[in-house]
């Protein structure tokens, strides 16, 4: 069996096999790689929505209330959902270490070192649990989405625990997406030394680049470099996407495509 992974930039993947179809952190609209829009995507079987920042959440209202999608989120980004007009039943809270079970797909929300906050249309802030996930389309494939995760030990608990085989794992900043303040930013939330290393605590076979708007930039290139270096097995493959590629991932491993869009 096969899972096509195809990435739509910044943290946006599209997870599709045998059980389905996963939409993770549907960023669309802003986007400055997207290579298409929320009425664009094919109606996903789950959305998974890792916390209530504009450029994870983005689009996953729009997409779940033309398609009729379940979205599976914490409870700062049900709320906003909600209020931009997704049913309660559509919607699945849930926090680390409660598992579950949507549209037949099993997902498991992991440990997240990051915040979440959702401002409500009535001015209202409310905050909850940011999550990562660990889920398949296929059993012999295991996703984890690192969320928006700094990198942290029990990573390798993770690891031990729920043997991801893929990890979506951010390594740099969407640096055009950066907001103005004092100062300036000067590493995403995981470095690309620490994504690789992420990727050996996990023990995945295939580590992709994640959370970026320029695949060309240094971050991205450093990444891959970095896990080679941390690769104590000499077998993990490791790639970064452009926006519409897709992985074709089996037993064998992963193959680079140009992905379903043209």
């Amino acid at each position: 069996m096969t899972t096509e992974l195809t990435f739509y930039g910044v943290a946006c993947f599209e997870a599709t096999g045998p059980l389905g179809r996963v939409l993770f952190d549907p960023f669309l609209t802003g986007n400055p790689i997207a290579p298409c829009g929320p009425d664009d995507i094919e109606p996903p079987d789950l959305i998974l929505v890792s916390h209530a920042a504009f450029d994870h959440m983005g689009d996953a209202a729009a997409v779940a209330i033309r398609t009729g999608a379940p979205i599976v989120c914490g409870a700062d980004a049900a709320e906003l959902l909600h209020a931009q007009g997704v049913p309660r039943e559509q919607l699945r809270t849930t926090v680390w270490g409660i598992r579950v079970e949507v549209a037949g797909i099993p997902v498991t929300p992991v440990e997240c070192h990051h915040w979440s906050v959702a401002k409500l249309p009535d001015g209202r802030l409310v905050t909850g649990t940011p999550m990562g996930f660990v889920t398949e389309v296929d059993p012999g494939c295991r996703i984890y989405h690192f969320g928006d995760t700094a990198v942290f030990s029990d990573m390798r608990l993770i690891g031990e625990l729920h043997s991801p085989s893929v990890g979506l794992l951010g390594c740099t900043q969407p640096w055009s997406l950066v907001q103005p303040g004092a100062g300036r930013v000067v590493s995403g939330e995981m470095s690309p030394e620490e994504a690789a290393l992420a990727a050996e605590w996990l023990g995945v076979k295939i580590a992709v680049a994640c959370h970026y708007d320029d695949p060309d930039h240094p971050d991205v290139k450093s990444f891959l470099e970095q896990a080679r270096l941390r690769d104590s097995t000499g077998k993990r493959q490791a790639y970064a996407l452009r926006a519409g590629q897709a992985l074709l991932i089996d037993s064998g491993g992963a193959t680079l495509t140009g992905g379903r869009l043209k």
